[in-house]
């Protein structure tokens, strides 16, 4: 029987990491995902529908949001250029002279403006009492 012989020390360490065990688990995972994937429904959501209303309204105030987001009032073909406080206050003043459900608010907003300019406005009209708020938009062409 011939001798066995060592050099150096009995045991070499080896100073690289191990990448087996790390692809079984990964493997299993992408398996687990692939499987899994297919069983998962798309989220659907239920938009509310509109309808015309039974009736128009005798006044429409309309606020215009423009480009610079300053805000316009334009009420019996008058139009002025005031800050949310003071179209909050127009716009309830004008709404205790006609009758409930008579009046309507339309929010006209340029393309480009913030969206949280918007729904400034429409929170400072719903605070302030605005039953009817709608927004103005132009149909694709």
């Amino acid at each position: 029987m011939p001798a066995v012989t060592h050099r150096g020390r009995g045991r070499r360490n080896i100073n690289e990491i191990n990448m087996v065990p790390f692809i079984d688990v990964m493997l299993v995972l992408l398996i687990i995902f692939m499987v899994t994937a297919p069983l998962i429904t798309p989220s659907m959501i239920d938009l509310p529908s509109v309808a015309r209303a039974p009736t128009q309204p005798d006044q429409v105030i309309q606020v215009v949001i423009n480009k610079d987001e300053a805000l316009e009032l334009k009420m019996q073909n008058k139009t002025q250029r005031l800050p949310l406080d003071a179209i909050i206050g127009a716009i309830k003043q004008a709404q205790a002279n006609v009758p409930a459900g008579k009046s309507a608010v339309v929010i006209s907003a340029d393309r480009n403006v913030k969206y949280e300019s918007v729904v400034k406005v429409m929170d400072g009209l719903q605070r302030a009492g605005v039953q009817r708020v709608g927004l103005s938009v132009q149909l694709a062409k």
